[in-house]
């Protein structure tokens, strides 16, 4: 065993405890939500690849995969690889050992040469040892991403696929309600039409001006309502 074990390295990334698959409104992507619990619990293709846009989930779903299997005491490493100068790439050294990979934003390391050595090593050995699962995410699809090795692409379309479909509207109203109805509390319609409509659409921004809102009505005793918004988003 090389000195990185894995039991430290997932301490290094701290996973948020609302980042669940019960805190996940689907959309259009219930297929790839089972895909994930099925990796999860060691069933389907070993190795899963999906793509998506800045702020659609694809974090919160690999967060929400490590919390199932650190569930049952088996051990899940996540990297955030936009987060790759805080690591050194020998992270991967036995790796492929483990119940569970995740690989976030492989994007970020695209044209990083000794990162890409190191992934596309990591691979073979993965390949080679055929235990556990392995779930990777970027930006675009894999022949997309720009990476110096074009083995390493290869070995990402050796697995199943999927685009995150990013919400509409009405589906982002439903994540709103749906982690208001979590944290307790309630989100009118009118009041999640006003959010998206005088806010930026991203998730990201919604459930952080969200947070805000809960806490500010909290303290205040009122109802989230359009003036009470208005009065703490200063909209």
């Amino acid at each position: 065993m090389s000195e990185h074990h894995p039991a430290q390295l997932s301490l290094a990334v701290q996973l948020p405890d609302d980042e669940t698959f019960a805190s996940f409104y689907p959309g259009e992507n219930a297929q790839l939500i089972t895909t994930l619990k099925n990796a999860a619990i060691g069933q389907g293709a070993p190795l899963l690849f999906f793509w998506g846009t800045g702020g659609s989930g694809r974090s919160h779903l690999l967060h929400a995969t490590c919390a199932e299997v650190n569930a049952t005491g088996e051990a899940a490493l996540y990297i955030p690889l936009e987060q790759h100068e805080r690591f050194d790439p020998r992270i991967l050294e036995e790796m492929e050992q483990l119940p569970l990979v995740c690989l976030d934003n492989l994007d970020a390391i695209a044209g990083h040469r000794l990162w890409e050595e190191s992934l596309f090593d990591f691979f073979n050995r993965w390949k080679e040892n055929n235990r556990g699962s392995l779930i990777v995410t970027a930006d675009t699809a894999p022949r997309k991403l720009g990476l110096c090795l074009p083995d390493l692409a290869s070995r990402l379309d050796w697995g199943l696929a999927f685009q995150l479909h990013e919400l509409d509207d009405e589906g982002k109203l439903g994540a709103l309600q749906l982690r208001a109805a979590l944290r307790g509390f309630k989100l009118p319609v009118d009041a999640g039409r006003f959010l998206l409509n005088r806010l930026s659409r991203d998730m990201r921004t919604l459930l952080q001006s969200l947070d805000e809102l809960d806490k500010a009505s909290l303290h205040a005793k009122r109802k989230l309502t359009i003036p009470f918004i208005k009065e703490i988003l200063g909209l």
